[in-house]
């Protein structure tokens, strides 16, 4: 019968369609509609008159002996894939991890952007509770260029927010997010909100203006990267001054309380420009001219203020970041550059959680003013070549040992850097002392000058 045919036609299509939306996104404006099966043309093939030899010729289909409402010909067109392909999109934001990558790369732009503006807390709940890093460097190298552009334009908070994304992508992806957010603020206000809506935003306007400016490099500076970016709260942001991607030696400076990202952002990047600087230095002085550093301005946790500076919840947040960030650096590199961490206050705190409780290493761990942790010994923490650790006469926070065992003990096993000034060994140098909590990273200091050599594998020169 004709109604059988045109069942069986309709079945084939609606499977095609569901292969199509499950696994690949469907544009539906690309399908091909398909038209209404002529009557004369399903005649001349045999099966309303006539036959071919070995089949039955097909008794014509009386209408009125169908049921009510039922045509004889229902219309095969665009419209089945077209449900399809909504509903394949509508089950995106009930994916998770990995999964949820595959099939956001595998999208259009156009379809990218309809399923983020209708799922606004898509990408916010992903970053959350993210996959392994290795799982998304798998993932971005498995994805094409053009899901990478899409991805871009229309994903930049995803793309900088994934650790595992090759860092010249997520410098690119997390200045666009900046310029969204700026943009959508400044809108809102101009706009117009209420007293208290408008106080929240002007600061955190003033807090991503203040992430713009230290991305301004100094005019003889290294380029400066934007690797991580949340504006929520009080903010964290992770700025490079090098390049992450490439560089031969990678420190992270760890700062403790106070350091929040609307303060001193601007100054602490300002810090590791001035690391950067002296690292370079210091390469080409001892024959190394052909190697480059990298120093992360590592603001990746809410650091504590007075109020909650006693307790271990911002060391815990810290911990978990710098371990996402050290597993970041190994997934989105596979040629093992030295890597090293130079903390500071609460920030060593952190890092030694980080470097005895997760699985990660480094090669290098430096502490400066350190209020101690729950780790016994150098033994206890997953590094490679030397464990350093200095504090200034006049630093009381240097002595307390307030969260466990405090490095400067001669059980703790660590090797003493000087900040106490001292004539440079290699260039004859007069280099200044580190007298209170917050002089270790003075340019011309003894401290600085230790830590920049240790940062780049160089600590059989520290001064002791």
């Amino acid at each position: 019968m004709l109604f059988d045919v045109t069942a069986v036609l309709v079945t084939s299509t609606t499977l095609g369609a569901v292969v199509e939306a499950v696994g690949v996104p469907v544009n539906p404006t690309a399908i091909v509609a398909v038209a209404p099966l002529d009557r004369a043309l399903v005649a001349d093939a045999g099966f309303a008159s006539g036959g071919r030899a070995g089949i039955a010729p097909a008794a014509a289909v009386d209408p009125a002996a169908l049921p009510a409402g039922l045509a004889p010909a229902p219309f095969i067109g665009p419209q089945p894939a077209q449900k399809l392909a909504q509903d394949a999109l509508e089950r995106i934001p009930t994916l998770r991890g990995t999964t949820l990558l595959a099939q956001l790369s595998l999208l259009g732009r156009d379809d990218l952007a309809t399923v983020l503006g209708d799922n606004p807390k898509l990408v916010p709940r992903l970053l959350s509770s993210p996959p392994p890093a290795t799982a998304v460097a798998a993932w971005w190298r498995d994805s094409s260029s053009d899901a990478h552009r899409s991805l871009l334009a229309e994903a930049p908070q995803l793309v900088g927010g994934l650790e595992g994304v090759p860092y010249t992508q997520r410098s690119t992806a997390n200045k666009r997010y900046l310029d969204e957010v700026t943009g959508d603020i400044r809108t809102r206000l101009q706009n117009g909100v209420g007293r208290a809506k408008a106080a929240e935003l002007t600061t955190r306007l003033h807090m991503l203006e203040q992430v713009r400016e230290a991305l301004t490099p100094t005019a003889d500076g290294e380029k400066r990267q934007l690797v991580s970016l949340d504006p929520s709260g009080d903010g964290t942001a992770v700025i490079v001054v090098g390049d992450l991607q490439t560089a031969d030696d990678v420190s992270f400076l760890v700062p403790g309380m106070f350091y929040g990202v609307d303060a001193r952002i601007v100054p602490w990047t300002t810090t590791a420009a001035d690391m950067q600087a002296q690292q370079t230095e210091w390469l080409e002085r001892l024959g190394r001219g052909d190697e480059t550093s990298a120093v992360v301005s590592w603001i990746g946790y809410e650091t504590p203020t007075l109020v909650n500076v006693a307790a271990m919840d911002n060391a815990r947040a810290g911990q978990k970041a710098l371990t996402a960030s050290l597993r970041g650096l190994a997934a989105a590199r596979d040629d093992h550059p030295y890597v090293s961490v130079l903390a500071h206050s609460y920030g060593t705190t952190a890092a030694m959680l980080s470097l005895s409780e997760d699985d990660v290493t480094v090669d290098s761990l430096a502490m400066v003013g350190s209020p101690g942790g729950p780790v016994a010994t150098v033994r206890d923490l997953a590094v490679r070549d030397g464990v350093w650790v200095g504090a200034a006469p006049w630093d009381p926070i240097g002595d307390a040992g307030v969260f466990g065992n405090q490095p400067r003990q001669a059980s703790f096993g660590a090797t003493q850097l000087g900040v106490d000034g001292a004539r440079d060994p290699l260039t004859g140098a007069d280099l200044t002392a580190a007298v209170s909590h917050n002089d270790y990273f003075t340019v011309g200091g003894e401290s600085l000058r230790n830590l920049a050599l240790v940062g780049i594998g160089e600590g059989a020169r520290v001064i002791g």
